[in-house]
């Protein structure tokens, strides 16, 4: 069965029968059928036509303003597929203004009284871009009011009762460190002055433990008979919600509240009942949602869950209380936790003897599952602690219930996982910061997303700067399940803005003499453009060994060398980085895709080394022998392609405006040399000169 990943933290609240959730209900006065036409379409062209809404409203506010065909035609296209209830597939390139092409229809699609829209993104900079800038300088242009809300998961919120347990008499049994009782005071404070909960609101660090006993959870929400509902800090965002035109969301939230909507019967929903929703950075569809989807099993999530019970280190946890608690639960637990070490380290002991940070787990039964039956145990015992709690009680009584839902979870999870009950997917461990973690992620996702997501009653409309190969989009089809129309936009950029830099004495990456000979290119890559310089690699071992290799020579140079894996957070190297316009980022993954720097500070990307997937990661071998098996090719039906869009990714940082001016240096000689480098070549619109 699949189920969303990270049950139960992101569960919604179920109330009781006799408690009614009326007052976060809106009432759709009209049907979207019979209001979205010929006059919404016209309108959302009038806008953005030449001397429309968006032209004059500029002009008038100083604003330079451009006039964007490609911006208009996709306005367009989404005004028609919301009235004609189609699903619609949109490539627009970095230029096309994609935000208010798709605000607009929907803002005046809200007008008309509809079922809210659910825009869904990838990156939170996208977010909060679009609640804090966008909507509300359409909302000052067109002079109305839209009602918008960041829609986040519960855990995101905190618990107004959880907290008040934790900083009340039962602190000291339950604080897992003294010298954190300074974070309880802090958000204390916070809370007298107004804060509304979200954990964005608190302007300080707060320790991670701590978050995890006074959030939002939905096992332990006592509904109607908590003192603090009224005052809920989930439920009031909730409301908010309910009552908004439009809700953004990232693509976690929204695949989890999908598959409770369509795969688990009474589990209720976390997000309004929507009648169209857009995915913004589409091109992680696949895996968004094969990531939640499937079913996580990590070390730290389960120890973290008994120490919360009872932490035998400390002498802390739920069962420290001074009374009714039998003397031998506390030792079950500790039991318990000592057998979830033994069991994930039996794992950790297999990769080891592989030497992979992940290997496919094709014979679970090889490994010993003794935390099962402890765990089980531990559940019903539990169930008695709760069945025998006073009532006068009932917060305690509460946390311990969400604890037995807790442990159930993990029986289920381990049963899914032991005994391969998913089918159509692959089983792996993997070795992560924080331990091991066991996955089961479902590789027919196109299957599942057919389903779940194309067969509703609302509208979905997906885009990205990156969804076709080769001006195609039957890749990207076949793995994300989409049915329906397709547009596929050009560039507002000249091509004559970017020049392709390809170095042609590289050696191959397989040969022992590339990395010293990559250091070497890159000095001289950077040397074109004093720095300003974006360099784009595929490890962290390679990242390292250039970082070390170049450090001095950067510092001779006067270029402040920022490198990922430092300690310094994606957010604060970019902003080290635009403050110094001749520093230079080494960046791995995430700086290949949703990293936005115009002007002059980035006027140069430098790719080490084309972007193909590690064949030999679990989930990635288990994709290509799927498409074997079906008798395709796996390299020119997945490899290939998803390198492609990687690569169109990560040159995308390069231009940003139509002011922006750089270069695009490639550092794999690959792309000369074999047959396949012309893919490569043709997926970007710029010429091209070879460094002998």
């Amino acid at each position: 069965m699949i189920k969303p990943s990270g049950t139960p933290f992101d569960d919604p609240f179920m109330p009781d029968e006799d408690f009614s959730l009326d007052e976060f209900e809106t009432d759709y006065e009209v049907s979207c059928d019979e209001t979205l036409c010929e006059e919404f379409q016209k309108e959302c062209d009038d806008f953005f036509a030449p001397g429309g809404t968006l032209a004059q409203n500029a002009q008038s506010a100083g604003i330079k303003s451009e006039l964007r065909p490609q911006q208009r035609a996709m306005a367009g296209a989404i005004a028609k597929a919301l009235c004609d209830g189609e699903h619609l597939c949109i490539e627009a390139p970095t230029g096309v203004g994609k935000s208010f092409a798709y605000l607009i229809p929907l803002i005046f699609r809200a007008k008309r009284h509809c079922r809210p829209a659910i825009i869904s993104t990838e990156t939170i900079n996208l977010q909060e871009q679009l609640i804090n800038k966008d909507i509300p300088f359409l909302s000052r242009m067109l002079g109305m009011e839209i009602k918008a809300s960041l829609a986040k998961g519960r855990r995101n919120y905190l618990c107004r009762r959880r907290f008040a347990m934790l900083s009340g008499e039962q602190r000291d049994t339950l604080l897992p460190n003294p010298s954190l009782a300074l974070d309880i005071e802090r958000v204390a404070m916070a809370l007298e002055k107004g804060t509304e909960g979200s954990k964005d609101d608190f302007q300080f660090r707060i320790d991670r433990e701590i978050w995890n006993m006074i959030c939002c959870e939905s096992g332990n929400c006592m509904a109607a008979k908590c003192p603090h509902f009224r005052n809920c800090c989930y439920f009031k965002a909730r409301r908010q919600w309910e009552q908004s035109d439009i809700i953004v969301a990232n693509h976690a939230l929204f695949f989890t509240d999908l598959a409770m909507r369509c795969l688990e019967e009474g589990a209720g929903t976390l997000l309004p009942n929507y009648g169209a929703v857009i995915f913004d950075e589409a091109h992680t569809l696949e895996d968004s949602a094969a990531g939640h989807l499937g079913v996580r099993l990590s070390r730290p999530v389960v120890i973290s869950m008994l120490n919360r019970i009872y932490n035998p280190d400390n002498a802390k946890g739920l069962l420290m209380r001074s009374h009714g608690i039998p003397p031998e639960l506390r030792g079950m637990v500790a039991e318990t936790r000592d057998e979830s070490y033994g069991f994930f380290a039996g794992f950790e002991e297999f990769l080891n003897r592989h030497n992979e940070s992940a290997v496919e787990i094709n014979h679970p039964e090889n490994f010993i599952d003794g935390l099962t039956p402890k765990m089980m145990r531990l559940a019903s015992h539990l169930q008695k602690l709760a069945d025998n709690e006073e009532d006068e009680d009932e917060s305690f009584k509460t946390e311990i219930e969400s604890m037995i839902s807790r442990c159930r979870e993990t029986v289920d999870d381990l049963d899914a996982f032991m005994h391969r009950t998913m089918p159509d997917a692959v089983y792996y461990a993997e070795n992560e910061s924080g331990g091991v973690t066991l996955n089961a992620t479902p590789l027919n996702i196109a299957e599942i997303l057919s389903e779940l997501l194309f067969n509703q009653d609302f509208t979905v409309i997906l885009c990205s700067a990156t969804l076709t190969v080769r001006n195609s989009f039957d890749y990207f089809i076949s793995h994300s399940g989409f049915s329906g129309r397709t547009l596929l936009l050009d560039s507002p950029f000249s091509p004559d803005q970017a020049t392709i830099r390809l170095v042609r004495r590289m050696p191959d990456p397989k040969y022992r003499e590339y990395k010293q000979a990559l250091a070497d290119e890159i000095f001289s890559a950077v040397d074109v453009t004093d720095g300003k310089a974006f360099v784009l690699f595929t490890s962290y071992e390679i990242l390292r060994y250039c970082q070390e290799t170049l450090q001095q020579d950067f510092l001779d140079n006067d270029w402040l060398l920022l490198a990922q894996g430092n300690g310094s957070s994606r957010s604060q190297l970019l902003r080290d980085f635009k403050a110094d316009v001749n520093s230079v980022l080494f960046g791995t993954d995430s700086f290949w895709t949703g990293v936005d720097v115009p002007g002059e500070a980035l006027s140069h990307v430098i790719i080490t080394k084309l972007p193909f997937a590690v064949p030999s990661h679990p989930l990635i071998a288990a994709r290509m022998k799927k498409i074997e098996r079906e008798g395709g090719n796996s390299f020119s039906g997945y490899s290939l392609p998803e390198a492609v869009l990687k690569f169109r990714q990560g040159a995308g940082r390069l231009i940003r405006n139509r002011d922006d001016r750089g270069y695009i240096t490639i550092l794999d000689p690959r792309l000369i040399s074999r047959s396949y480098g012309r893919m490569f070549l043709d997926s970007l619109p710029y010429r091209s000169e070879i460094i002998n």
